[in-house]
């Protein structure tokens, strides 16, 4: 019997390490979990550019912290598109509460991108201007009508916003966009791919079954293993860690900025 509390003292160390970055997140204040949804800020934060001045097309991806608790676990994130000489921003995205309404989960909005998240600061994770991205646009508007899980989300393992978001970046192999550790969902495959497609960033491959165990080797990600829908991995090409719930820990800001 002995010999049976080996793994089993090594399963819960790696339980109790997937759950230390969460914790630290909790505890060092970043979620916010007393505000009601009702009233937590939706004001912009002042990253997209303003369409009345900026005349170019503007293809940019975005992500911040989930609601309450749960952002101590994930992200959610979302796509704008702005075509050339468009006066809005027309905003991409999955939202899990439209399902219970008997709405389809794809929500396709006009406005701001750049606003926070029920209370919390979105980051943006590239952003592509000029030609290239009018040229981009279309393709992004049909690969949001290609997701394959219109009528359906889980908030764990997937499908989930971030699925939609890595399904999206998946038409585009010439895009390359790094979606943190923290974007629960981004892995979610199933048998209609045989649990294996190219990683979220384009740049090298995954496997995964249903989200819950997998793992990732590419030029961007690095090395991810998914256990149980949270990630850690080796980043070389950014010197960076990736961990449960904290994200990405690295030396180098890989945020990528194209203009033409």
């Amino acid at each position: 019997m002995r010999y049976l509390f080996k793994p089993i003292r090594l399963l819960i160390a790696v339980v109790f390490l997937l759950l230390l970055g969460p914790a630290f997140v909790v505890f060092s204040g970043e979620v916010d979990l007393s505000t009601p949804w009702s009233e937590a800020n939706h004001d912009r934060v002042g990253i997209a550019p303003n369409p009345a001045e900026n005349p170019e097309a503007i293809f940019q991806v975005y992500g911040a912290r989930t609601y309450n608790w749960r952002g101590a676990f994930a992200v959610h994130t979302w796509i704008a598109v702005k075509p050339e000489n468009a006066t809005s921003y027309t905003r991409l995205e999955v939202i899990g509460w439209r399902q219970y309404r008997g709405l389809p989960v794809i929500s396709a909005t006009t406005g701001w991108p750049d606003r926070n998240w029920f209370g919390s600061k979105p980051e943006i994770y590239y952003e592509l201007r000029g030609s290239e991205a009018q040229h981009l646009i279309p393709r992004v508007i049909e690969a949001a009508q290609s997701y394959p899980y219109p009528e359906e989300y889980e908030a764990w393992p997937g499908p989930n916003s971030n699925t939609f978001t890595a399904h999206v970046l998946r038409q585009l192999p010439e895009i390359n966009v790094d979606l943190p550790p923290t974007a629960i969902g981004k892995d979610y495959l199933d048998e209609s791919n045989h649990f294996i497609a190219s990683a979220p960033s384009n740049t090298g491959v995954q496997i995964s079954f249903y989200g819950v165990i997998g793992a990732i080797l590419s030029r961007s990600e690095g090395i991810e293993i998914n256990l149980l829908g949270l990630n850690f991995g080796l980043d070389p090409d950014n010197l960076a860690l990736r961990l449960p719930g904290i994200g990405k820990i690295g030396f180098i800001d890989d945020t990528v900025t194209t203009a033409n």
